[in-house]
């Protein structure tokens, strides 16, 4: 393993929220093992003890916390827990996999970039867009990429919000802020939500520097309606908040929306089309009544 050179000094911590997938938190280990820099701190935030590999809660720089369901609180305990300990906080979704130089891709870039807060990754794979994404494609995916040895140091561009599955905020930044428990259990768009939080204390951007594939994991995933529901309320809700433009907002709605609609009668395997058209059209009930309740899909 390779040691990071002296002039990058900063500490990080991997936070990997997660409910009900302990083989992915099984990856996760090992692939923070296979680092080029291993983390400084690796973070557990589970439901119940089930949640995580037996044992693995007593393996050295392993921290479990157990505590209520949903993304948005698991990862408030995290850095709940985490205080100003380390210098830069990661989340990884549990089915994304890093390149092997990732870590030590993060420090440099934020390193280099004192101006930035936030980062998002290159995403070579993304299995969330399509039926997912197998493990072993993952890994060969990775090879291709690492082979071109393109992952240059540099600001791609600056962005509204960061992808959830793989961020990286200076803890410093973050100091006493905190993910919106309002958008309850998959936490929908929370990624913007929180980025957009932060941008007046520095640049949210896109970076080369570190990589990875997101799986797009299928089980274990929140339901049609509740997600069709978080479709249209969660933007909604954040343009009130003033952490989503109006225009971002209509785009990822309408987009949505549509396409719902489009293939109920002939849906993709991996997609529940039908439960998120009827989770669109409780959502507009909702809105058409006054009530602007993320929270709303525990009880759909």
């Amino acid at each position: 393993m390779s040691a990071l050179t002296n002039d990058v000094p900063l500490s990080v911590a991997v936070v990997i929220a997660s409910f009900g997938r302990p083989q992915l938190l099984a990856q996760m280990y090992k692939l923070m093992q296979e680092q080029t820099v291993e983390p400084d701190a690796l973070v557990f935030s589970v439901v119940s003890d089930s949640d995580v590999p037996e044992d693995y809660a007593d393996r050295h720089g392993v921290q479990v916390i157990i505590g209520q369901k949903g993304l948005c609180s698991q990862r408030n305990r995290a850095l709940d827990a985490l205080g100003n300990t380390y210098d830069l906080i990661v989340f990884y979704d549990d089915d994304f996999v890093p390149s092997r130089g990732s870590l030590e891709g993060i420090k440099r870039f934020f390193a280099s970039h004192p101006e930035v807060v936030g980062a998002t990754g290159n995403v070579i794979g993304d299995g969330a867009r399509g039926p997912g994404i197998p493990f072993e494609i993952a890994r060969e995916l990775i090879a291709d990429h690492e082979s071109r040895k393109f992952s240059p140091n540099c600001i791609v561009t600056s962005l509204e919000g960061l992808y959830g599955c793989n961020m990286v905020y200076r803890a410093s930044a973050i100091e006493t802020s905190r993910f919106d428990e309002r958008l309850s259990l998959y936490g929908w768009q929370e990624d913007v939500d929180f980025a957009s939080s932060l941008s007046s204390r520095g640049r949210i951007v896109k970076t080369f520097a570190f990589s990875g594939v997101h799986q797009g994991v299928k089980y274990g995933r929140t339901s049609g309606v509740r997600l069709g529901y978080s479709q249209v309320i969660n933007p909604i809700y954040l343009v009130r908040k003033g952490t989503m433009s109006t225009s971002f907002a209509t785009r990822l709605i309408v987009r949505n929306v549509v396409a719902n609609h489009i293939r109920v009668f002939k849906p993709e395997p991996w997609i529940d089309r039908v439960g998120r058209v009827r989770g669109n059209w409780i959502a507009a009930r909702d809105l058409l009544l006054g009530r602007l309740l993320p929270e709303r899909i525990e009880v759909l």
